[in-house]
């Protein structure tokens, strides 16, 4: 990532992997669709657990939005769990429409 020039050190573009970063700077980066922004706190002496790595830095990212709402589940009326009807079908489109309006 910091290679392609996607992640950020105190606001200007990191130049190469190997760009040296100490207590309190805060780098901002893309990760699952997400701007995480971490300020660094501390320097670890030896590569450890995960636990322990969530010690040396603070997430300032904002929390993660909501899901966005989802159809609602469709029974078969007829309690076959077989494929719907035709009229079945309009009624579960219906329903999409109403949700995503």
């Amino acid at each position: 990532m910091v290679g392609a020039g996607h992640v950020r050190v105190n606001g200007d573009k990191a130049g190469k992997p190997a760009h040296k970063v100490g207590p309190g700077d805060v780098l901002t980066f893309a990760k699952a669709g997400r701007v995480h922004v971490v300020r660094i706190v501390a320097i670890g002496v030896r590569r450890g657990p995960a636990a322990e790595a969530k010690g040396l830095y603070d997430d300032l990212s904002a929390p993660p939005a909501d899901p966005p709402a989802r159809a609602p589940r469709y029974d078969n009326v007829h309690g076959d769990g077989g494929r719907p009807t035709k009229r079945d079908r309009r009624k579960i489109d219906a329903a999409r429409r109403r949700v995503l309006d």
